[in-house]
């Protein structure tokens, strides 16, 4: 899959919901956008922000880089490590990085063979890579000047944990009651359910390298 590939991120909502058996208006209540919304997302005429992606997936209980992938292929659900699991698990996971060719699976995620999302406001998220059965997301983010992860004033929470690198440009980070501003060689990590936002208030693309663990 090229770069400006663009997976079918409303058909997989769309796959996930109705496997969970919940109404395209039953999701919308849910997370407190209206059904249109989500129609429109769902059949591709509209973009999710960062924000609403999180809130969907959260909620279908599906891991975000489920959506990168290819139509028809089931969502995984999002699952966490249990005590007394099988010894060789590590082993089966390594061994999957040479499948999937194509989906971003293995020890190498070339330059223009990854996949992207290019979500509201411009927002684009290229996934760096991937390892079956983690539920990480690995990022290349970019947000454009006038982009953000969630409209005015909104600010977005979701399970787990981020970390992020920023390597040009400039992001306001809203982390609750404060405001950060991240410049390139600045990290940021918190636990992802505190209420946050971020955005680019400048005049170039700010972009840097995100890891965002799904299960605290």
């Amino acid at each position: 899959m090229s770069p400006a590939a663009v997976p079918p991120v409303g058909a997989r909502i769309r796959q996930a919901r109705t496997a969970k058996g919940m109404s395209l208006r039953g999701l919308a209540r849910e997370i407190g956008v209206s059904a249109s919304l989500i129609s429109q997302i769902e059949t591709g005429k509209s973009q999710p922000s960062v924000s609403t992606l999180y809130a969907i997936t959260t909620t279908l209980a599906v891991p975000v880089e489920s959506l990168f992938g290819a139509a028809g292929e089931e969502p995984a659900p999002v699952t966490a490590a249990l005590p007394g699991a099988e010894p060789d698990a590590r082993g089966r996971a390594l061994a999957a990085f040479a499948a999937a060719a194509g989906r971003g699976t293995g020890p190498l995620a070339a330059r223009g063979e990854r996949e992207v999302l290019e979500l509201d406001s411009g927002v684009v998220w290229e996934r760096l890579g991937r390892v079956p059965g983690a539920d990480v997301d690995f990022l290349l983010v970019t947000y454009p000047p006038g982009g953000s992860s969630s409209g005015p004033g909104a600010l977005m929470r979701h399970p787990g944990t981020e970390y992020g690198y920023l390597t040009s440009g400039e992001l306001v980070l809203t982390l609750g009651a404060e405001e950060y501003v991240v410049r390139p060689g600045d990290a940021v990590g918190f636990e992802s359910a505190t209420p946050h936002r971020y955005r680019n208030d400048g005049r170039e693309p700010a972009v840097g390298v995100w890891f965002v663990f799904s299960v605290p």
